[in-house]
């Protein structure tokens, strides 16, 4: 298996089997089946078509025939689900494969998802059913296409192996990756139990492999826990910009490297409200969209309370400190890049951020669709005059109004590119459940097209693809009654 490329033993495994992890093999298939394979990720890691053929790349999956030398193992960690913590967590369905090395030589963690019990799994199979592996291997690469720090998904293979959700399933597989899995969970996982050389020998190992610029600091771990609020606010931000809703937000979902990780009720928004809850688990609302940003800072609190035994409370808070001005500063240069205006000043930017604020207050009393009508501006900028498809999706009147007022700022800062620059900005295709759902409903049948059309929308969703020009509509009425929960 993976005859082009080299496969190098997890790093992680040096931390030591007690405590960190727990060695597994994966469990087989019946009659497994390559649903689609990302063919640019594959590429990129150097992986040609004999590394995919059936007797290699299925069996290794499913049939337990691994490379001599290859051991999976199973990451324990901690986490607050839904506010409260849960100290029996980790790796449940899924183990690190290895780690191969890119063109640049950055290793990457390869793991594999679905593949049968750990001793994590809390009871469970260790499964994971087809719907959930489409819907997390497209929305990574809609995440990667957008320009936004996420994991990576290499492909998905289904089974006629049968798992039991509300209704039979088949089971699925993934490979996921990225340069480390490591969660905020798995730092709160040693400091609740007093486990706290382990808690340091963890930070240490994450700080030389992934920070390596710090380890020679004094104040190393006092550095390392501010750059993880810097890279969680800017993530946020971007999440917020491109109207993305993570669902479950939970410690344990949060990456210690500012990534995108464990996609499941995700969901984009549609029409614009800030309430928007995706997870129709979450009956609390306790994800909204609006409520993100601040739901990432609990988190940052959740790690930092962690940190305690290594970096002194002062330096924890300043670092929390940083956390609004820098997802503030972040959020506005993307909604200003979004609506084509660059021109720096504090003065400047308060004007922009009324005029954002203005926006939002005219999409969500008018439900317009978060996406297209930032689309839609583009061709405004491009053409100079009111633009008529703009005027219908809404009453007529405010949004000729906020136009106005856009045009004024416009006229305050010429740029012969703009439209062009704010295509580059505005998305015209995301990934809308709706599309997600047809996708798996013709990969079940054994139709995988409709998933490899998306995945070519996905990672160039900027581009006009006129051949695919349907996909970027509004969702159509039926989708509003879809519902994605944590069932997996």
């Amino acid at each position: 298996m993976f005859t082009s490329a080299h496969l190098y033993p997890c790093r992680y495994a040096t931390l030591g089997q007690a405590d960190f992890f727990a060695p597994v093999e994966p469990r087989g298939l019946n009659h497994p089946r390559l649903i689609h394979l990302n063919q640019p990720l594959a590429d990129h890691f150097g992986l040609g078509g004999a590394d995919f053929t059936p007797d290699n790349f299925l069996h290794y999956l499913a049939d337990k025939r691994l490379p001599e030398g290859v051991q999976p193992l199973a990451c324990a960690y901690s986490g607050h689900q839904f506010g409260v913590f849960n100290p029996q967590l980790g790796d449940g369905r899924a183990m690190l494969l290895g780690e191969f090395a890119d063109p640049q030589g950055e290793r990457w963690e390869f793991q594999l998802k679905g593949s049968g019990p750990t001793p994590y799994s809390r009871g469970f199979d260790g499964r994971a059913v087809l719907r959930s592996v489409i819907r997390e291997y497209l929305a990574s690469e809609a995440m990667a296409g957008l320009g936004i720090p996420t994991t990576r998904a290499l492909c998905v293979v289904d089974s006629d192996t049968p798992v039991f959700r509300e209704e039979v399933e088949s089971a699925s597989m993934m490979i996921r990756v990225a340069p480390s899995h490591l969660r905020f969970g798995s730092f709160e996982h040693f400091y609740a139990r007093q486990e706290y050389d382990r808690l340091r020998q963890l930070a240490d190992f994450c700080i030389e492999h992934y920070f390596p610029d710090l380890a020679e600091r004094k104040d190393r771990y006092a550095a390392w826990f501010e750059t993880v609020v810097v890279r969680t606010a800017k993530l946020i931000a971007q999440w917020q910009a491109v109207g993305f809703c993570h669902g479950v937000m939970n410690t344990d979902n949060f990456s210690i490297l500012g990534l995108t990780i464990d996609y499941g009720p995700y969901g984009f928004l549609e029409t614009y409200d800030p309430k928007h809850i995706c997870n129709h688990s979450d009956h609390q609302g306790r994800y909204a969209f609006e409520l993100q940003p601040r739901m990432a800072l609990w988190n940052c609190y959740c790690l930092a309370q962690a940190l305690t035994p290594l970096v002194d409370k002062a330096a924890l808070q300043a670092a929390l400190d940083r956390y609004d001005p820098v997802l503030q500063k972040h959020y506005l240069e993307r909604m200003r890049a979004k609506l084509g205006l660059w021109q720096a000043g504090p003065t400047q930017e308060q004007i922009d951020e009324a005029l954002v604020a203005a926006l939002f207050q005219l999409m969500q009393a008018q439900q317009l669709d978060y996406s297209r009508f930032f689309r839609g501006l583009c061709a405004y900028v491009d053409s100079g005059d009111t633009n008529e498809w703009l005027l219908q999706q809404g009453e007529r009147g405010p949004i000729e109004a906020w136009l106005a007022d856009y045009r004024l700022r416009l006229e305050e800062e010429p740029d012969a590119d703009r439209a062009n620059k704010m295509r580059r900005e505005n998305p015209k295709y995301v990934l809308r459940n709706y599309l997600a759902q047809q996708a798996i409903d013709a990969a079940k049948e054994g139709d995988n097209r409709l998933v490899d059309q998306l995945l070519t929308l996905l990672q160039a969703p900027f581009d006009e693809h006129p051949q695919f020009e349907p996909f970027s509509a509004a969702a159509p009425e039926w989708a509003a009654d879809l519902c994605v929960s944590c069932s997996s």
